[in-house]
């Protein structure tokens, strides 16, 4: 075949040009309609991590899942960081590049006396405390003293952010900038124990508290000089710290001026320096608020350029007027009809600057205005504002000096969230929150995110929680809940755990303030793994023990699995057993001393005992849950359960003793005298002229029998005391007789005649022994022949169930009265 012309065959078609394959399945003629069977489902995100020595699985269905770590897995040594490493992480960490033109960079100016001496002092292994003003220009002194100190610590230089952090992340930061130990979070132990050996001069800005607080961050770094940048209004450090103090002022007039002139580009005019010195004699000459008026001098410059001066390919005269920015159209005039601005509005720029940026620009500050004073990642702008080119907003707004950076990201410069809300930026600031919150919701929870990512915008996640948390109505907590539910694992994950914990804390409440109980019972869950592996266990079994009850309310069974086995490393390591509000019976351990029924099925011992008080309940029927063993006390706990059963043992024993003696009297008495077949060998007892009531067979369990039952007048009495008939001859003497049964008032044979010898008495009870002391004379036969076993069926014309064996009563029953007051008569 020719290798040019190539057949059909070459491309899988036969020689009439038909395709086997393409006959079998054909592709969709329309790419944009979904193949439903080929999508995959989202997959959850699981990360299992170390947390001291524990094995972390983060888990963001059911809930994170906490177990010892197994002996072949436990992390490598943490190993320190080249210098070549720190370079890469530290560019990484740096705040982005704006998109657009590059943003001017200015000199740090009247400053080289103080970068001189916190050069010297860190060089010695001091500790110094930067303190300034908000604006005084504390970024740009720490960024150039970091520079200078390159090369002398071992581990280089360590740039940290104190913004919302605390002491432990600020140690937990330190040691991850120094070591590497992807996926492992160091216990307390070995975090200090990495840290005594950490040589670094740490740059931390912002640091937001001091007095013990401080005194903890030195005394964990003895081998670290720090450079710490705060405001005046900061706590100040303990006595003990040993901290130099180096406070920094504002510029003089000269300074300030020359400042305004390099972010003009240009030398000012007459009558711009006296509104400058103007400026300086009320800002107390911040540098700050000399680049934001060297910004209105810019954009006032801009008003008064022709727009078409420098457009050389005609690109304005062609753009549709809609697309025209504001500066654009109303520019064009004499700069003598563009008056300065005033010197409120020096004083406080932001709301004149906001005037006149994009339209993309001052959506950016309504966003950073919802989310009190945090901007998104330039990134996200675009999403948000609706505008594809929205990123370059955050150019327009560094340029202005409206910004500042905070770590990795920017915020609002200082005092610029409050001008911005007096000028009413913060009017829809609660459903511009919703709008980032739900964005937010989605990025975090998907796939392709990594949690580094999410970390990096873990400030403004929070603050648009916070913002929707004491919303109006249920809608804006509801996507509280959701953003949290997506942020918490990814912060969990990136190890970044005090937002981990504020998130949580958050969505629990928002959680419960919108009605969504299986969301709080899940933040629940996360707080109390998160207690577990911080170390704190009675936090944790409270959060727990929480968690698992709402969830057994919800018959949410993976997730109360998840909660208990938590909750019994819990109880592992504080050494005592678990108290679970609601624990599912198939999976308690059983007792080797008691076994209980299941909740609500009534707990029945056939044996009959003394019972101390008449008036308790045959029957218990347990509606709660077992006690735990750890609300008994002392050395008798485990005796608890066990008291019953022992109980029980010695009543059956009684019992068969009883039961004994009964049969052995049947088997030697002699028979009925009347010889009747018909009539019934075991006793019934009747009340005058009512109806036979039978006794129940089986009694129940706390050693009780049960009270007397009456019909009628009639005293139906099994006990073996004393009783009276209604129908007894007023001065019978067997009516106090010990071994009398309630069988004297009973009918007379058929015949009408009784028996003319003492019979014994066919009786359920057992012989008694009065407690009286013996006397000499022996009971007359009176007292013994009382009675005769009934000759005629019983009412109902059933044989009658014999009444369960008792022990003699110790209370007075409605039968007769006690024994201790009878007394055998002699005649």
């Amino acid at each position: 075949m020719d290798p040019i012309h190539r057949g059909p065959e070459e491309f899988g078609h036969d020689g009439n040009g038909f395709s086997e394959e393409a006959g079998r399945r054909r592709p969709s003629r329309d790419p944009l309609t979904p193949d439903f069977s080929q999508q995959t489902p989202q997959q959850a995100r699981i990360v299992p991590l170390i947390s001291g020595d524990l094995l972390l699985t983060v888990n963001p269905v059911d809930g994170s899942e906490v177990e010892p770590c197994p002996p072949g897995e436990q992390p490598a040594a943490p190993v320190r960081r080249t210098p070549a490493e720190r370079a890469d992480r530290e560019r990484a960490a740096a705040p982005p590049v704006p998109p657009g033109p590059p943003v001017l960079q200015l000199p740090l100016l009247q400053r080289a006396d103080e970068r001189e001496r916190l050069v010297r002092l860190l060089a010695r292994g001091r500790s110094v405390r930067l303190t300034g003003p908000a604006g005084s220009g504390r970024t740009a002194l720490l960024e150039a003293v970091a520079t200078d100190c390159a090369e002398l610590a071992p581990d280089g230089v360590v740039r940290l952010s104190g913004h919302k952090r605390t002491v432990a992340d600020l140690l937990h930061g330190l040691f991850e900038a120094v070591h590497d130990a992807p996926l492992h979070r160091p216990d307390r132990e070995l975090l200090l124990e990495k840290l005594r050996t950490t040589g670094a001069v740490v740059v931390l800005d912002d640091l937001e508290f001091g007095g013990a607080a401080l005194d903890e961050l030195l005394d964990a770094t003895p081998e670290c000089a720090f450079l710490l940048a705060a405001t005046p209004d900061v706590a100040a450090p303990g006595p003990d710290s040993h901290l130099e103090e180096v406070f920094l002022a504002g510029l003089d007039r000269g300074a300030s001026i020359d400042l305004m002139e390099r972010v003009v580009e240009r030398t000012l005019t007459e009558e711009e320096a006296n509104w400058a010195g103007d400026l300086w004699f009320e800002s107390e000459g911040l540098p700050l608020r000399f680049v934001q008026a060297g910004a209105l001098l810019r954009q006032r410059d801009l008003l008064s350029t022709d727009p078409t001066a420098y457009d050389e390919y005609g690109y304005l005269e062609n753009r549709p007027v809609e697309e025209v920015p504001e500066a654009v159209e109303s520019a064009g005039a004499d700069a003598d009809e563009v008056p300065l601005p005033s010197l409120g509005e020096g004083a406080a720029p932001a709301a004149l600057l906001g005037s006149r940026l994009s339209e993309a620009a001052r959506d950016t500050l309504r966003f950073a205005v919802a989310l009190g004073g945090e901007v998104p990642h330039q990134a996200h702008l675009p999403a948000l504002v609706g505008d594809t080119h929205a990123d370059a907003a955050l150019a327009e707004l560094a340029g202005c000096g409206l910004l500042s950076p905070a770590g990795s990201r920017y915020r609002l410069a200082a005092g610029v969230l409050a001008q911005l809300e007096a000028a009413g930026y913060g009017d829809d600031a609660t459903d511009r929150a919703r709008t980032v919150a739900q964005h937010y919701a989605w990025w975090a929870g998907h796939p392709s995110v990594t949690p580094a990512r999410v970390v990096a915008e873990s400030d403004a996640m929070l603050a648009a929680m916070a913002q929707l948390v004491p919303g109006d109505g249920a809608g804006q907590t509801s996507v509280a809940v959701l953003l949290a539910r997506s942020a918490s694992p990814a912060f969990a994950a990136g190890l970044h755990w005090s937002a981990w914990e504020k998130s949580l804390r958050i969505g629990q409440e928002a959680g419960r303030i919108a009605g969504e109980v299986a969301e709080e019972a899940y933040f629940h869950h996360e707080l109390g793994v998160l207690a577990l592996c911080t170390g704190n266990l009675d936090r944790a079994r409270a959060e727990l023990e929480t968690s698992i009850s709402m969830r057994g309310a919800l018959a949410d069974k993976s997730g109360a699995v998840a909660g208990r086995r938590a909750l019994a490393l819990v109880e592992d390591r504080s050494g005592r057993p678990a108290a679970v509000g609601a624990p599912v019976m198939d999976e308690l351990p059983v007792d080797r001393f008691e076994v209980s029924p299941p909740r609500g099925l009534p707990t029945v011992i056939p044996v009959s005992m003394p019972r101390t008080y008449p008036e308790e309940t045959a029957v218990a029927s347990r509606q709660g849950a077992p006690k735990a063993a750890a609300e008994e006390s002392g050395r008798f706990a485990m005796l608890g359960g066990a008291r019953r059963n022992l109980v029980a043992a010695g009543a059956g024993v009684l019992l068969a003793g009883v039961l004994g003696t009964v049969v052995t009297l049947g088997l030697t008495s002699n028979s009925d005298p009347q010889g009747d077949p018909g009539a019934s060998t075991e006793q019934s007892v009747t009340g005058s002229g009512d109806q036979e009531e039978e006794l129940p067979a089986e009694e129940s369990t706390d050693g009780a029998t049960p009270s007397a039952r009456t019909s009628g007048s009639a005293s139906s009495s099994a006990t073996p005391g004393p009783s009276v008939s209604g129908s007894a001859p007023a001065g019978g003497s067997g009516a106090s007789s010990p071994g009398a049964t309630a069988s004297e008032s009973a009918p007379s044979s058929p015949g009408g005649s009784s028996s003319s010898r003492p019979s014994p008495t066919r009786s359920t009870t057992k012989p008694t022994v009065t407690p009286t002391s013996p006397s000499p004379a022996s009971p007359s036969p009176t007292d013994t022949e009382t009675s005769e076993p009934p000759t005629e069926p019983t009412p109902t014309g059933t044989e009658t169930t014999e009444p369960a064996p008792t022990v003699p009563d110790s209370s007075d029953s409605a039968s007769g009265p006690s024994k201790a007051s009878a007394s055998p008569s002699v005649t």
